[in-house]
């Protein structure tokens, strides 16, 4: 927990007004019996205004402990929530910058319950830590300070009954912490599963899978609840023990002090201030062992937390001693470049070409064949196990990462859109002006359909971009890759719910305005790529035919068989 914590290094100065606060609420609150003590010892044989005073004292203290209490939960409230508010945004801030194969590593359920499950338990025990955390080891020290002045012998063995609740409860707190990371794992999966449903609602509800879908939730909800059963057996065990040795004790002292009375060693009125000590003490080793309980929960979620925080980056900037730069005018060089995800099976293997500024890329080939592959390659979301890539002559390792996105305008296969107007979808927050963005809508054939809603580009999308067809929406995502005049633009599988009509008007309008953009095109349909300067064709991570559509059509079957499947060797332009 010391990199979670290390949050509250800030804080510490708020944290120590508040509990000297706090000292100050509960030293008034255990003041109280004391008082009473004196008042049915010596007052209450005097005259009333000496009852009065003393009765007074105790509201004054009773009042006081209240107010300052209160003041320092608020300040403690108030800690802990601009804590959690901290730990959030950075955590956050890391998983935008995690690599993708740490991203595939941990997994988008694990790390939304990370940022939203762990960190409300870390938040919830810092909270609590303050507040409860701080009062319960106070009263019991102060208890236990004020009892052993009052009566030493009654005192004493109320204190030998508390090395066994300490055990108690450091015994099956250390069993705790594996127990909450592995109901936390189990959160992960109901989650994923959560997720997988919520965006396949559609393609569920039309297969008729409701049922086997709530049969599957059950699965992960079932091992979740189970996960829990036994870390709640033996988790909850402690507060019954404790219970248990704290009855014994209560009654060790009640036959003790009754035989104190008796022999005249101790007064009835010290008795009943003593046992609301007990009482205090009680509650407090109460708390205490919940805040342990609360503590093995907080742990295994900074833990989690930690391991994001902790993640070091993989995707590094090089030096160009380390990769050189290589002579060239090509825009884009893949120089025998192999890469593998697992490290078992190469998804690319010797892949070698070169695009000229300005010109036109094609990649097609079967579903699995390494083309969304050669794409995460260029824009370096994985670094290449063999070989190199060089835009503009420099190898993407010693490009600065901000300086090499701003090269792409992307389209990607599984791109989004998010509840906001169709304007700041394309600018996505970026500084363009909104003549870029209508320029761009223009160029993606997406101008018309905008302008027909009665609030244009100030029209609403729903989450994910629901309330528009599948072409409107991959003609927006375009438009978003052409508003900033990328050097590079990349589209991967962007067109495909477009008609042959719309795509060709596209095509065209792409080869009319983007003069000295390299246009990157992946792509299942052959009248996508036909009017590439270089179209490469994929399968099973290798290079079986490269060239214009023409070349292709001659020297590669599968690119032909392919062409003449979908439009019987004829395009229609």
């Amino acid at each position: 927990m010391k990199t979670v914590f290390a949050y509250l290094k800030g804080y510490y100065g708020r944290m120590a007004f508040g509990f000297l606060i706090k000292l100050a609420g509960v030293c008034s609150e255990l003041l109280l019996p004391f008082i009473l003590s004196h008042i049915l010892e010596n007052v209450v044989k005097r005259d009333v205004q000496d009852i009065l005073f003393w009765g007074g004292l105790m509201l004054l203290c009773a009042g006081l402990g209240c107010v300052l209490n209160l003041t320092a939960n608020r300040m403690a409230a108030r800690v802990s929530r601009n804590f959690a508010e901290t730990m959030r945004k950075n955590l956050f801030a890391k998983i935008l910058h995690l690599s993708a194969a740490q991203t595939d590593k941990f997994t988008i359920p694990s790390l939304e319950s990370r940022i939203t499950t762990d960190t409300y338990n870390v938040h919830h025990f810092v909270n609590m830590m303050q507040r409860i955390g701080v009062r319960a080891p106070i009263i019991l020290i102060g208890g236990i300070t004020i009892t052993l002045l009052m009566d030493a012998a009654l005192s004493l063995t109320m204190i030998a009954i508390l090395p066994f609740i300490f055990i108690t409860v450091f015994c099956i707190s250390r069993k705790g912490v594996p127990l909450y990371a592995k109901i936390q794992r189990s959160v992960d999966n109901m989650v994923r599963v959560v997720r997988e449903d919520v965006q396949g609602i559609r393609v569920i509800k039309a297969l008729s899978k409701v049922d086997h879908e709530h049969r599957r939730y059950d699965n992960v909800n079932q091992t979740l609840v189970s996960d829990e059963k036994r870390a709640g057996r033996i988790m909850s065990s402690v507060n019954p023990i404790m219970v248990m040795f704290m009855n014994m004790g209560s009654v060790a002292v009640i036959a003790l002090s009754g035989n104190r009375v008796s022999q005249g060693l101790s007064q009835p009125e010290t008795i009943i201030a003593f046992m609301q000590y007990f009482t205090m003490i009680s509650m407090s080793m109460m708390t205490v062992s919940n805040m342990f309980m609360m503590y093995t929960k907080s742990a295994a979620s900074a833990k989690r937390i930690e391991e994001v925080l902790q993640t070091e980056e993989d995707i590094s900037v090089y030096s160009k001693e380390e990769y050189k730069d290589k002579e060239t005018d090509a825009r884009i060089v893949f120089d025998n470049v192999s890469f593998s995800y697992n490290g078992k099976r190469d998804n690319l293997k010797n892949l070698s070409f070169s695009i000229p500024k300005g010109g036109t890329l094609g990649i097609i080939g079967a579903t699995g064949s390494g083309k969304s592959t050669l794409v995460k390659l260029l824009l370096r979301f994985y670094d290449v196990n063999q070989g190199g890539i060089f835009l503009n002559g420099e190898d993407i390792r010693t490009i600065e990462k901000d300086k090499l996105y701003a090269m792409f305008g992307t389209a990607l296969q599984f791109d989004f859109l998010y509840a906001d107007t169709i304007a700041e979808n394309i600018k996505f927050g970026r500084n363009i002006t909104d003549e870029a963005v209508e320029e761009a809508a223009k160029i993606a054939q997406a101008h018309q359909f905008i302008t027909e809603f009665k609030d244009g580009y100030k029209h609403m999308l729903s989450p994910h971009g629901t309330n528009i067809s599948g072409g409107q929406k991959q003609r927006v995502l375009i438009s978003r890759a052409l508003a900033a005049k990328p050097e590079i633009l990349v589209l991967d599988d962007s067109s495909s719910a477009l008609d042959y009509k719309t795509d060709a008007a596209l095509r065209q309008a792409l080869k009319e305005s983007l003069k000295d953009c390299t246009v990157v095109t992946v792509a299942q349909r052959v009248s996508s790529v036909k009017d590439c300067g270089l179209i490469i064709v994929l399968e099973d991570g290798e290079v079986i035919g490269m060239g214009t559509h023409e070349e292709l059509l001659s020297s590669c079957d599968a690119y032909k068989e392919i062409s003449d499947s979908q439009m019987g060797g004829a395009f229609v332009e």
